[in-house]
Formats: structure tokens, sequence, C-alpha cells
């Protein structure tokens, strides 16, 4: 048994796929076939249920899964540890963000810490969706992902920062854009431009519109919320956005008027383990956070 089995090991039980590790890992996919054959004659027992579909653990393969995943992660927190005792203040932070977070949250926390730590690398990765990010921070690919705050997801720890209300993005000629405020009455039967499929903050949002007897209308979705802003000031629909710190509207033709009526969306930080976070990255993470609160509390 190796430690790298046992990494394989993780990524397929993971990815669910044995096909799909070998494309990540450029190898064929009996090659990862036989690392889990070799766990397995060493346990004495099955750990993967082959399926029409892919593969998933066994109870057995669980257990296995789960130990060495946490094993792993130690030795991975351990060698970035020694690392930065042998560069000094010159590591690494990995970041995993949305397509816009940088922008909206981070361009003031990156100046800042870049002046407390101008050695040390930041590494940002474009993910899709919040599941991308899991997946990567319990394979030890990040140590901090931005997200949307969702639903507890096991082995990961998810850290509120802060919480954004909702407004409607509307042209300056619309009638609801001389509003102070709109009422789930005024929504009801709009046109809104859909946000992210499959997105934390879209589910949410039509959580929220369901729960208020809110029905809205449209075949437009966008992959992220600046897009919503263009398509709203385009004409092609009106869009409920989170109020993001420093949030401006493409070319000024439009007019974003608070939804109080909709629950606040909480974004924050997510991670493996807290106490196991790097010091440099959790300096970047509290760093983010002291910048993002300081807007709020500047508002």
């Amino acid at each position: 048994m190796t430690l790298e089995d046992l990494r394989v090991f993780v990524a397929v039980c993971r990815a669910e796929s044995l096909s799909a590790v070998a494309r990540e890992l450029s190898c064929t996919q009996s090659a990862v076939s036989q690392h889990v054959k070799r766990l397995e004659r060493e346990t004495g027992v099955s750990l993967l249920e082959r399926r029409p579909r892919g593969v998933v653990p066994t109870a057995a393969g669980r257990i296995l899964c789960d130990a060495a995943a946490d094993g792993i992660a130690g030795l991975d927190f351990a060698l970035r540890r020694l690392g930065d005792l042998v560069n000094g203040e010159s590591g690494s932070v990995r970041i995993a963000t949305g397509g816009t977070t940088v922008r909206h949250f981070m361009a003031d926390a990156i100046v800042a810490f870049r002046g407390r730590h101008p050695k040390v690398s930041l590494e940002f990765r474009t993910e899709t969706s919040g599941r991308r990010c899991f997946d990567a921070l319990l394979a030890g690919n990040l140590d901090l992902a931005w997200i949307t705050i969702g639903d507890p997801v096991r082995g990961i720890e998810q850290r509120p920062v802060v919480d954004l209300p909702w407004v409607l993005a509307v042209r300056t000629d619309d009638p609801l854009a001389d509003r102070t405020e709109i009422t789930a009455h005024d929504l009801d039967g709009t046109r809104c431009v859909r946000l992210p499929p499959n997105s934390v903050s879209g589910s949410r949002l039509e959580d929220a519109f369901a729960e208020l007897g809110i029905r809205t209308g449209s075949d437009t979705s966008v992959a992220d919320w600046d897009t919503a802003l263009l398509l709203a000031e385009l004409g092609v629909g009106r869009a409920v956005v989170p109020a993001v710190q420093g949030l401006t509207v493409p070319g000024g033709g439009l007019r974003l008027v608070p939804v109080p009526a909709l629950p606040p969306l909480a974004v924050g930080w997510a991670v493996r383990r807290w106490d196991a976070l790097p010091p440099l990255a959790r300096a970047f993470a509290d760093t983010v956070a002291e910048s993002c609160t300081a807007k709020v509390r500047g508002a």
C-alpha cells in the first residue's frame, strides 16, 4: 500500500469514476484500477461497487476513503508548513473564486495582503460551481474557496463573511425605477433574467420567490451577476441580483432598487479545516473578511 494508491483511491471515490480520474492523471483506466486492486488485496475487502455509470465506495471503502483523505490532508499541510519554514514568507496561497469574485470582494484585500506579504504568491483558480470548489478543497488542490454559503457539505467547513441584500436592476425608463424599494407584489409576473443555473445564489432566490408566492418568467439565464446587469440594461429583462460592495451599473442606464422582502444572501469562505489552514492562507482569508466588513460598516 503506497501513498499514491491512497491518493488515487480517494480521487476515485470523489469522482465516482475510474475513467475520470484516469483522464485527470493522464494515464489509463487500467492503471487507476490497479491502485484500487492493490488496496483491496492488502485490506482483504471490496472497496468499490461497480455500477452502470461509474463506481461508489462500499461501506469499507468509505471508511478507508475518510481515513486516507484526513491523513493526506494532514501530510499536505505538514509539507506546506515545512515549505514555509524553508522559504520564510515566500510561500503561496491557493484560492478558488467565481467569475466576478476578485473584483467585487477581494480587490482592496489583495493590495493590502501583498503590502504585508510581498513575497507570497497568490494563485487564483476560477471554478464554475460550489461543488467543484468543494471537490478541489477535498482533493487538497486548494487552500480557500470563496462561495455562496449553502447547505452543509461533508468534510467542508463554511464560514460566512458578509450578508448581501438583494436589489432589482431596472432601466431608468422602467416604471419601477423611481421606487425607494421593491415589494413582492411588484415582482410577481415580471420578466427577470435568471441567475446562474444550479448556483446556490440562483436556488436561494428561487426558493425565496416560491415562499413569497412570486412568479417570474424568462428563458434567459446568465453565468454571473455582472452579465445579468448588462442584460437588464439592454432591456432583455429586469434582474434581481445581490448588492455586492461597489456594485456599479455598466453604463449608467440602470437603477438598483432594494428588495427588502428577500432574505440576504450569505457569502464567505469554505475550507477543509480551519484549524489546519496554513498561516499565510489564514492571513489572506482574514484580510478579505476585514475588507468586506469594513465596506459594510462604511456603506
